[in-house]
């Protein structure tokens, strides 16, 4: 999955999460959105790599 998909299921599992009063979803959320997060990063450092490289 992408690191956009990531955060936006981590953020739908947090709210279910609160709304069902569930520790343990609520947490898988935390965990989905901060890999998504990661991703993102990840993403963003290789694109960074790139651009200089190839210059």
């Amino acid at each position: 999955m992408s690191g956009v998909t990531d955060k936006a299921k981590g953020k739908i599992k947090q709210a279910a999460g609160d709304a069902t009063n569930n520790a343990q979803l609520k947490g898988e959320g935390v965990l989905d959105e901060l890999k998504g997060k990661a991703k993102g990063a990840v993403h963003a450092i290789k694109d960074a790599f790139k651009s200089a490289t190839s210059k």
